[in-house]
């Protein structure tokens, strides 16, 4: 013998079933395809410039810009010269490359779009490469204003590319004063507490 099942039993239960399926769904939350997802990993960095445990990545950003030298006085070394990093200036973009922020100095300073912005210590550096800037760890100051920057802990500087004093420039005492400018990139990943 058949069951039968009425025409209004089928439909309420589709409607029901209808029902969780959308609810499934519409609990995964909306997906944000405007950024690409965080693929950061600092397991090949130098332990040495590794973020603690206990935090995560906040904010991805790639720094394209310059960093400025002065040919100066080697200290305590009356007579010689060398090339003195004065301070950096670049555009911090996101991942898909839109303009998210700024990085000038002295002091390092990183702003956000948003006004927010932060200052730091620096806790480390790495050898990256002959040709580019260290790998560096910095500890976040408590942020200015409110935004993007608040609540950061630490930012990393990576994937590195240019950046070091001019090799094709001399510093002599006869060139002291004299500033040089040296294209770079780098990326700035900033942490806060997890």
């Amino acid at each position: 013998m058949q069951a039968l099942i009425s025409p209004r039993t089928l439909a309420v239960s589709t409607i029901a079933a209808s029902a969780c399926i959308l609810a499934a769904c519409g609990s995964m939350g909306p997906m944000d395809t405007s950024k690409p997802m965080s693929t950061f990993s600092q397991a090949s960095l130098p332990p040495s410039i590794q973020v603690p445990a206990g935090h995560k990545v906040a904010l991805e950003t790639v720094g394209v810009g310059d960093i400025t030298y002065e040919c100066r006085d080697k200290a305590n070394m009356p007579g010689q010269t060398e090339w003195v990093f004065v301070g950096p200036s670049a555009v911090l973009n996101d991942r898909m490359g839109k303009q998210v922020g700024r990085y000038d100095g002295p002091p390092a300073t990183w702003e956000a779009m948003d006004g927010s912005k932060l200052t730091a210590t620096q806790l480390a550096v790495a050898p990256s490469g002959p040709t580019s800037l260290p790998y560096q760890l910095v500890k976040a100051n408590p942020a200015m204003g409110v935004g993007v920057m608040s609540g950061v802990t630490y930012i990393q500087r990576v994937a590195l590319t240019g950046g070091v004093a001019p090799a094709s420039m001399p510093c002599t005492p006869m060139t002291k004063g004299q500033k040089a400018t040296v294209k770079y990139q780098a990326d700035y990943i900033f942490w806060k507490a997890a």
